[in-house]
């Protein structure tokens, strides 16, 4: 195999810049010959030492021009975001998802000229049926439900789309306090993640959701372990309207994490009651509860700590004994959570392992449904709220999973493009560069609180205005309307389908009257028990 010249000939030019500044010098040109010689040495350097490493087999290749590679990679995510990427390819959320949140955000106008970019004709494409009867559109702040069973004192009203699970530690404090604000301005509630309640959710006033997860920040002891009084003192204030227990999340599920030290500040330290210096863990399973019977007398604790507020839990579906499970001992206990979250495998996160963000836990559609038809199965939909979270940023998101078994929905990712995140997916690296998904002080000041929380509230406002909108098209007036048969999804180049043609829906205690015996939910309702998360041998 011959010598190719041409790899070296960036490195010989750049020889060649240093001799011909050093022949400037003699010949009385210095200034020249300084600035020629200077950079070609470098550069020079650059390239024997690209030469004699044993690293990068390019830049042995290739010395000093295969730097560029690297440099063109550092910046081919903005290069393929700003430039080349196309309107509807999804790196999650395409450009043209994004560019709705932000006119909502901006109060702008939403319309859309030209005709729809979407090709209609491709399996997949979902749309909503319209009327021959279209009603006027209902006020948008009449979408609300009630959350809170006939086991709960205080059930609480809510808006059908809130704040999902951001935790303080993995957005900014900017970040935090602009979103409770905006919860509070536009009449809807805030999920606080497992990192617990901070004083910028505080300061926000707006309603909070608590998530208490397996870690139990901001209601643990020093060995950490679930701590009933710390518990008590934060469920009882006015602020906090419902106590969520997350069993998992869609992004990572069956995951634990960790924050690490470094990044433990005094704020965080006090808001999660971890110790300074020491990595913050979270657990992937919890310590206060082992078996579905155990976690329906935690929901009874924490329903009578709180001062009977709303209880529920969230989950992304995996093994679906374990779901069924839970539900035996809801009907064995009598106990029962006012409300569930399905989230879907397609949730975000700061940062996750690539394979628990690409293969594990059910999509949030087939999640809900499946925790919808267990329930009906099981005689207990009626009694117990079901909401969604995952990728939902339209309000023909919102409609359809409302139209699948949702009560409600929320959005984490959609509020923080409202908050200006631009998807720079660099929410792992504390170098955000709209001061979103950082610690840094001054990253985060670029955030205005009260800029940002008006487009939260905006968001919010904008896009119920349109689903009121898609609604009153259907002869609808409330969400609670929607059904499956309302919607359609192309499934060939020549066939179309209704939602309640694709999906299954069982009837009102099938689970129990053995009328879906031997089917699916059958065979893994027979699997499920109230005393384990493990499946039970087959008969």
């Amino acid at each position: 195999m011959g010598i190719h010249p041409s790899r070296f000939t960036a490195f010989a030019l750049c020889v060649l810049a240093l001799a011909a500044g050093v022949a400037l010098i003699v010949l009385g040109h210095p200034h020249a010959g300084w600035s020629l010689a200077v950079a070609g040495g470098l550069l020079t350097l650059l390239g024997l030492h690209d030469l004699t490493q044993a690293e990068h087999s390019i830049q042995r290749n290739y010395p000093v021009i295969g730097h560029i590679r690297w440099m063109v990679e550092l910046v081919r995510p903005e290069l393929r975001q700003y430039l080349f990427e196309s309107d509807e390819e999804a790196a999650p959320f395409s450009r043209s998802q994004r560019s709705l949140v932000y006119r909502r955000a901006k109060g702008e106008a939403g319309e859309h000229p030209f005709g729809t970019l979407l090709d209609v004709y491709r399996p997949g494409y979902e749309f909503v049926g319209h009327s021959m009867a279209p009603v006027a559109a209902a006020d948008p702040s009449t979408y609300r439900i009630t959350i809170g069973g006939d086991q709960c004192a205080q059930p609480y009203s809510a808006s059908v789309f809130n704040i999902s699970a951001m935790s303080f530690g993995s957005l900014s404090a900017n970040a935090i306090h602009a979103l409770n604000e905006g919860a509070r301005r536009g009449g809807f509630y805030h999920d606080t993640g497992e990192g617990s309640i901070s004083p910028y959710h505080r300061a926000g006033g707006g309603d909070i959701c608590w998530e208490v997860a397996s870690g139990y920040f901001g209601c643990r002891d020093a060995e950490g372990r679930f701590d009933p009084d710390r518990f008590a003192a934060q469920a009882t204030t006015d602020q906090v309207k419902l106590i969520e227990i997350k069993l998992s999340q869609g992004a990572k599920p069956g995951h634990g994490g960790i924050l690490p030290a470094a990044k433990v500040t005094r704020e965080i330290s006090e808001t999660r009651g971890v110790p300074m210096g020491r990595d913050c863990i979270s657990p992937p399973r919890h310590s206060a509860f082992a078996t579905p019977r155990q976690l329906m007398d935690f929901i009874a604790r924490l329903r009578e700590l709180s001062g009977g507020k709303p209880v529920g839990f969230k989950l992304c579906i995996g093994h679906p004994w374990e779901f069924m499970g839970i539900v035996k001992a809801m009907l064995e206990t009598g106990i029962r959570p006012d409300f569930i979250v399905v989230d879907g495998a397609e949730g975000g996160t700061g940062a996750a392992p690539v394979e628990f963000s690409d293969h594990i836990g059910a999509p949030m559609r087939e999640g809900l449904l499946f925790v919808h038809n267990t329930l009906v199965g099981a005689g207990l939909r009626q009694q117990i709220r079901v909401g969604a979270a995952g990728r939902i940023v339209s309000a023909y998101d919102i409609a359809s999973v409302l139209a699948i078994g949702a009560d409600w929905v929320n959005a984490a990712r959609g509020f923080m493009f409202a908050l200006g995140c631009v998807q720079s997916l660099s929410c792992n690296t504390n170098r955000c560069p709209t001061g979103v998904a950082t610690q840094d002080p001054l990253r985060q000041r670029a955030l205005v609180v009260p800029d940002k929380a008006e487009r939260v509230a905006s968001f919010h406002g904008n896009t119920l205005k349109a689903l009121a909108d898609m609604l009153a098209a259907a002869g609808l007036s409330h969400p609670s309307q929607i059904a499956a048969h309302h919607l359609s999804r192309r499934v060939s180049a020549t066939e179309i389908r209704g939602f309640d043609q694709i999906h299954e829906f069982l009837q009102p205690g099938a689970l129990l009257d053995g009328a879906a015996a031997r089917t699916f939910y059958g065979r893994n309702w027979d699997l499920a028990s109230a005393d384990s998360f493990d499946a039970k041998a087959p008969a």
